[in-house]
């Protein structure tokens, strides 16, 4: 029965491609997964993804076709990391939740309050550290590595019980983190209570009190509505997740020379896209002006900061030596370097 399914569906494809003109000559599909919806003005994976169809599509003449399969169609972020690396999907635009499933020494990015603003963290994941990142990925995983994407920008923290402008106001609080130790670190090194909740559960948990605050990019804390639900927003800026942008290599071994060339040109203009447009719903409705009226936002001092850093950093910093070995502190501290290049230029 599933291969008369699969070859009916053959046919129907077979057809409607003989009814489109550009993609009549297509030998070569992408199948490109992501987490959220297909709309460019909406979020950064949405920009990404049709950005590089639109690229890819017109850059080879229909030669490549990309096919989008976004708001986790396809599964959880795991398992469509597994399916690139089959072959069963060709590309995925994944969180480092996902990646670390593969790759666990993502978390070497976790160190907290390393960046002194955003402008920086394009030129570190750009740049020759981003590079040796990707080639490590590669090499322990098997796929391509197309770009670092942007999440949403830096983390902040919300609560519902009070402002957080030092480590004294944080002790007590439930704080609601992914299952990532070194976030975990971070909430418990500056005096929270760190509690792990499935996303899905995020707004009824900070709703019921089974978490007093969460930490995330300005964008999902509009998204998610948690202005409904807390009422304290601190713009400590203490964490920077990029999107990974993986790709099967078998796949990409068999596009011709010029295709990848187009592939990796369009790859980079869609991690700009997706940068800008999330720095445009930073600013818009659909960010920080709109979450500051509902709620209490505060932006801590230079020096306020360095007083989160000062225990922060020593924490997680122990926490990725001790779960990553001498490999991962080694990695740890060429991204620390890259950071404190980039600050400089």
């Amino acid at each position: 029965m599933r291969m008369f399914k699969t070859i009916a569906i053959a046919a129907t494809l077979a057809v409607s491609v003989g009814m489109m003109p550009v993609a009549a000559h297509a030998q070569k599909t992408i199948k490109l997964a992501h987490l959220n919806k297909n709309d460019p003005f909406d979020n950064g994976t949405g920009a990404m993804a049709v950005v590089f169809k639109s690229l890819v599509e017109s850059g080879t003449n229909g030669a490549v076709k990309v096919d989008i399969f976004p708001d986790g169609q396809l599964g959880k972020d795991n398992e469509v990391i597994q399916q690139v690396k089959s072959g069963v999907v060709q590309s995925s635009i994944s969180s480092v939740g996902g990646i670390a499933s593969v790759y666990p020494m993502i978390g070497v990015l976790d160190v907290p309050f390393a960046y002194p603003n955003i402008a920086t963290t394009y030129e570190v994941f750009d740049g020759p550290f981003g590079q040796k990142l990707a080639a490590d990925i590669e090499k322990k995983t098997g796929m391509e590595v197309l770009g670092f994407g942007d999440s949403g920008g830096f983390f902040a923290f919300t609560n519902s019980k009070r402002p957080i402008k030092s480590p004294d106001d944080m002790k007590g609080l439930k704080i609601r983190t992914m299952g990532l130790e070194s976030h975990k670190s971070v909430v418990s090194s500056v005096g929270g209570q760190p509690v792990a909740i499935n996303w899905a559960e995020v707004y009824t948990s900070l709703q019921t009190g089974v978490a007093d605050g969460q930490m995330n990019p300005i964008p999902i804390v509009k998204f998610a509505k948690f202005d409904e639900v807390q009422k304290y927003l601190t713009l400590t800026n203490h964490l920077f997740t990029p999107y990974v942008w993986i790709f099967n290599k078998q796949f990409y071994d068999g596009l011709s020379a010029a295709e990848k060339d187009v592939v990796k040109a369009a790859a980079r203009s869609a991690i700009v896209a997706c940068r800008g447009i999330n720095r445009i719903i930073e600013a818009s409705d659909r960010g920080l002006p709109a979450l500051a009226q509902k709620m209490q936002v505060y932006t801590p001092t230079p020096a306020e900061i360095a007083k989160f850093r000062e225990l922060a950093q020593p924490a997680v910093k122990a926490q990725i030596a001790k779960s990553f070995g001498a490999e991962g502190e080694a990695l740890m501290k060429e991204f620390l370097a890259a950071v404190d290049k980039a600050a400089k230029n």
